[in-house]
């Protein structure tokens, strides 16, 4: 039940992210969402998730020409409704604080040895 739901809200989410003007991210998106983007058909669609899964994440828009399919013009028709997303930053990894404490003096020490 709360992953119907939660499919919902990013459905929700990633349309209103493409009304918005955002684009779809060559490197994340789905073929079907490639699909929904005019001028991308199922072919060029599989032809982007193929070259993104051979190739690694896209640079730019402009490494569409190493695509199958896609030539200048097609890439320059392409520019309003694509897009290549910064890649996620990585979590900084946190500094564990390490505390120093003096030692005690052997007076105020109960659980330590006697010296004598």
């Amino acid at each position: 039940m709360f992953k119907g739901k939660l499919r919902g809200v990013v459905v929700l989410l990633l349309g209103f992210a493409q009304t918005v003007g955002a684009g779809v991210d060559i490197n994340t998106a789905p073929q079907s969402e490639l699909e929904s983007v005019r001028g991308i058909g199922p072919v060029k669609a599989r032809a982007i998730i193929d070259h993104r899964k051979a190739h690694g994440p896209f640079r730019s828009l402009d490494d569409l020409d190493d695509v199958r399919g896609f030539g200048k013009a097609t890439i320059e028709k392409l520019h309003g409704e694509l897009v290549v997303a910064p890649a996620a930053a990585k979590p900084m990894p946190v500094k564990q604080e390490i505390r120093w404490s003096r030692p005690q003096s052997p007076k105020s020490c109960t659980g330590c040895p006697r010296r004598d």
